[in-house]
């Protein structure tokens, strides 16, 4: 059973203590704004039925992992009561700020058997009990995946598509005791880095500014984060879509290596070179915690068995530590590294400089734009197009959702629709990427410009580089494309396209707040997989600034 919502029509079946209660289809185009608050209230109202005389007052803002676990073994709460304190939340914010595309009616059902086998067993594994969002483009077995299109939902005139297992990385938070609450919105298929509007469920917003941009893709889930309606959640990238959005919203956001977090069950836009699945978190703790959950190689994507001897052997939170940066080397954004996006903004040059002494305050010592001369700019302009992998991409996607699924091609999708499939690249033939010369073409130029890359780490004995993953501020959530700077691909972020196109690891931390209330955000960025340390540097850094400031929510304006 599914708890869907869209701008347009809905319909709520929910599910608690056997009880069964079933709310009527609204026709197109009439269904009212608030339909999805409406419901998630009817779940709020009916947990508080259960047990209103016993349920404590939760205060979830910024709760952490670590505040859960100690919580749970103290008996201060139960999963239950913590679940129904975030239901709690969206019921009374959602609304407003639009993370959610849908909800898990399962939810609370899921929480009561994980307070029995706490109290039989104990935790089930490091999130138990965690409640947690997933990206819209991540499966969940039984609920419909729409990837924000509105092609993939029957409640805005589609044909649900409904996945018959999980995601690898979501059946891996489920089985660490995870408590999906819900899927969170995107930009129809991933397509845009800086705003979260779908065909699906609109718009977006940043809680820290609603004027602003949520940033994208990962918006929906970095706003459900951010404005404490899940204690974590996940995201995907392809060219700085968990960056971008973590920058946007003062997270932490961990973009893997390509290859060490399995992407089945993930609706791709290439995922033989680019695409990403990682962990949006308020805390370095919280997203290692997730790492630690979802890394790791199987059979069902075998990309990942390259990050076999590649992950700590203690896990990522193991190797946390308050003096990871004291003797580090880092090098600093420059002109060597991307000479089209600087200078910076002055506001942003202003915090970086901030930055940097903080972090000499620790012990790292910086060195000044250390890829200039290199070539570096000018090898990554020679790059070759990127090759056309979404055919191939999403007809291996199709072909996994099991036998139940409506549809397991585009053509099959196009039939029973009798409308074009959007994303025209999809339509081509889905020819394997490797059996091409532009296959081969990009492979050639990402071995050779990696080995540059890690040229100048060894020349300058480099442990990361240390920049503003934004050049400027965010920008306005509603831009006029009159103005002669406009462009929808015009965005402001530093590092993210280059290190998608050298897989290369990020893991991102807040420092600062504009004017404007909108955050500054540091990117740690290493050679491949050295997520441990990049993590470890962050949590330093974490520890010495405590920068996060969690933003003030209000119920959406009466009109």
């Amino acid at each position: 059973m599914k708890i869907a919502r869209s701008p347009t029509s809905a319909c709520f079946l929910l599910a608690l203590s056997g009880l069964i209660q079933a709310c009527s289809t609204a026709t197109a185009g009439s269904a009212p704004p608030n339909a999805g608050t409406d419901a998630r209230a009817s779940v709020s109202s009916q947990s508080r039925s259960v047990s209103a005389s016993a349920t404590p007052v939760i205060d979830v803002v910024e709760l952490t992992v670590r505040d859960i676990q100690t919580a749970y073994a103290a008996g201060e709460f139960t999963a239950v009561e913590l679940t129904t304190a975030f239901l709690d939340r969206i019921d009374r914010y959602e609304d407003h700020y639009n993370a959610l595309i849908s909800m898990n009616p399962d939810a609370l059902a899921i929480a009561a058997a994980l307070d029995e086998e706490y109290a039989s067993t104990g935790p089930r594994g490091p999130l138990h009990g965690v409640p947690v969002v997933i990206k819209d483009n991540l499966d969940y077995g039984g609920l419909v995946t729409t990837a924000g299109f509105a092609g993939f939902s029957e409640a805005t005139g589609g044909i649900d598509m409904v996945p018959q297992d999980d995601a690898v990385v979501v059946a891996r938070l489920r089985e660490a005791g995870a408590i999906v609450l819900g899927k969170t919105n995107l930009p129809d298929f991933a397509q845009d880095g800086t705003r979260t509007r779908s065909s699906v469920a609109g718009v977006t917003l940043n809680p820290y500014n609603t004027d602003r941009a949520p940033g994208g893709s990962s918006g929906g889930t970095a706003t459900a984060v951010n404005a404490s309606f899940a204690v974590l959640g996940l995201g995907t990238e392809t060219g700085g879509s968990i960056q971008n959005p973590a920058a946007a919203q003062a997270l932490v956001g961990i973009k893997p290596t390509f290859g060490l977090v399995p992407l089945h069950g993930v609706v791709p836009i290439d995922a033989t070179y680019l695409d990403v699945v990682g962990p949006l978190a308020r805390t370095v703790y919280d997203a290692a915690s997730t790492l630690d959950v979802i890394a790791g190689p199987t059979v069902e994507d075998l990309a990942t068995y390259a990050s076999v001897g590649h992950i700590p052997e203690g896990g990522y939170t193991a190797l946390l530590n308050d003096s990871a940066l004291e003797g580090k080397r880092f090098g600093l954004v420059g002109l060597g590294w991307r000479d089209d996006w600087l200078p910076l903004a002055p506001e942003t040059e202003a915090a970086y400089q901030r930055a940097i002494a903080t972090l000499t305050d620790q012990g790292a010592v910086v060195i000044d734009d250390p890829f200039l001369n290199s070539g570096f700019v000018e090898l990554y302009e020679t790059r070759p197009r990127v090759p056309s992998v979404g055919a191939y991409s999403m007809l291996v996607y199709l072909q996994g959702l099991g036998d139940q699924a409506p549809f397991h091609s585009v053509a099959e999708w196009e039939a029973l629709t009798l409308e074009e499939f959007p994303r025209g690249r999809a339509r081509r033939a889905p020819t394997r990427p490797s059996a091409t010369e532009e296959g081969d073409a990009f492979q050639a130029w990402r071995l050779e410009i990696r080995e540059l890359y890690r040229a100048v780490f060894e020349i300058f004995d480099l442990d990361g580089l240390f920049f503003p993953q934004a050049s400027a501020p965010i920008r306005d959530l509603v831009e006029d494309p009159t103005r002669p700077e406009y462009s929808p691909n015009n965005h402001p972020e530093l590092p993210s396209n280059i290190v998608n196109a050298l897989g290369l690891p990020v893991v991102t931390v807040p420092f600062a707040y504009y004017d404007d209330g909108t955050p500054f955000v540091l990117a740690f960025i290493g050679d491949t997989w050295t997520e441990a340390e990049l993590l470890a540097y962050a949590y330093d850094f974490e520890e010495a600034t405590k920068a996060r400031i969690p933003p003030g929510l209000v119920p959406r304006p009466t009109q």
